[in-house]
């Protein structure tokens, strides 16, 4: 594997296209007084992209981001862009972080130090972990796949064989959002050397084995069900589109900065534990970094296609099929709806699940002390039987077939 150094330099010119483009957008008429119940609120989309043309300092984030130590793998045609923080403790263990849409890398920056230098943010120097936090492919600086069939189950491949490359036989997951599908389809397809999966998300495609020979729905299940069917009804327009044509969204968000803004700064403040208030818990420099790297790389359509591609494999599982690895939960109050853990005991070995006691769906921006704090507890226990020195070489093994 060819793993290089990596330094985000965006150029003059694209700083000076943005900023013409922002100060040329043509803003729509809105009803008054409607606030986010119809999308975008038109006066915090105003304010964003004014703040975004006169005072955002990308300059100084691109600065703080390059103090991350990131890097590319080339695996085949494939171009992977990760960070990779290296632990500070006597027996750091590997675990890869994944993230989800609309976020990128940038949503675990916050985390990457207390989980990789714990003793130095108030945490035990045992609990220490190498970490990985990979670009998805298609997002931020990794390349986009050109051609079909690049799922979270594929994903799920790539990660195994990055991790194979940084010489870590034995690894911890995490993630949330399309990072849970990542990982839960990382812990089914390579039990042997996933140590543990840690979610704060449920895949949302999740299906455990139902019918006649299984457990009758509880209750609480149903009720998750019909929660989950009436969230789909009136939040979930975004995925359907980006899960059947999202090409044609594509062209109008990748060409209009004030356009891509309003798409995700809506689910920025629709999913996260804000009261209606984004920036309680997310700055205005904190979003644009994201939206900015979605702009400045041109990925947002390729973001897209895991809704298309995870629509052809859901995380479905069928009578004996189990997710093998010990399961912690960390469940957040204004999570997307979240299964109750009966539900997930079905497939996976839950060991631990946690009621948070604030935060939303972007859980390593807004709360990443506390997630910081549970992960590490979590795996604690489980650190004893891990093989943690780097690998000299590891045969690759086929992935079981589901």
């Amino acid at each position: 594997m060819d793993i290089q150094p990596f330094t985000i330099a965006i150029t003059d010119e694209a700083l000076t296209d943005l900023n013409a483009r922002l100060e040329r957008t043509r803003w729509v008429a809105g009803i008054n007084d409607a606030g986010w119940s119809e999308g975008t609120d038109n006066g915090f989309l105003q304010r964003l992209v004014d703040y975004w043309c006169t005072d955002f300092d990308w300059r100084a984030q691109e600065s703080r981001l390059n103090k991350l130590p990131q890097f590319t793998a080339q695996m085949g045609s494939q171009t992977i862009h990760f960070v990779h923080q290296p632990g500070t403790g006597p027996a750091p263990l590997p675990l890869i972080l994944t993230h989800g849409w609309p976020g990128s890398f940038v949503e675990m920056e916050a985390i990457i130090p207390l989980l990789a230098d714990p003793g130095s943010h108030g945490g035990d120097p045992q609990d220490a972990f190498h970490v990985v936090v990979p670009s998805l492919p298609g997002y931020a600086f990794s390349s986009a796949p050109t051609a079909k069939g690049t799922g979270p189950f594929e994903v799920a491949g790539l990660w195994a064989e990055l991790m194979t490359g940084l010489g870590y036989e034995q690894f911890a997951a995490q993630g949330g959002d399309w990072g849970s599908s990542v990982s839960t389809w990382l812990a089914y397809r390579y039990p042997e050397r996933v140590k543990g999966l840690h979610l704060n998300f449920l895949p949302g495609s999740y299906r455990p084995p139902l019918g006649a020979e299984q457990p009758s729905l509880s209750d609480e299940e149903q009720r998750f069900l019909d929660t989950s069917a009436a969230w789909a009804e009136q939040e979930g327009a975004y995925g359907k589109i980006q899960g059947t044509k999202p090409q044609t969204l594509a062209f109008g968000l990748n060409d209009s900065p004030a356009g891509l803004a309003a798409w995700i700064a809506e689910k920025f403040q629709s999913w996260s534990d804000c009261d209606g208030e984004l920036e309680q818990v997310i700055s205005l420099d904190a979003l644009l970094t994201n939206i900015a790297i979605y702009w400045f790389t041109g990925t947002i359509g390729s973001s897209f296609r895991l809704y298309l591609e995870s629509r052809k494999r859901p995380v479905h599982f069928t009578a004996g099929q189990r997710v093998l690895p010990p399961l912690g939960v960390a469940q957040f109050p204004a999570e997307l709806p979240m299964p109750p853990r009966s539900w997930v005991e079905r497939s996976f070995n839950v060991q631990r699940w946690t009621d948070m006691q604030h935060g939303g769906h972007f859980a390593a921006m807004e709360q990443p002390q506390a997630l910081a704090e549970e992960i590490r507890a979590f795996f604690r226990p489980l650190r004893e039987s891990s093989l943690l020195g780097p690998l000299r070489s590891i045969a690759s093994k086929p992935a079981p077939t589901i």
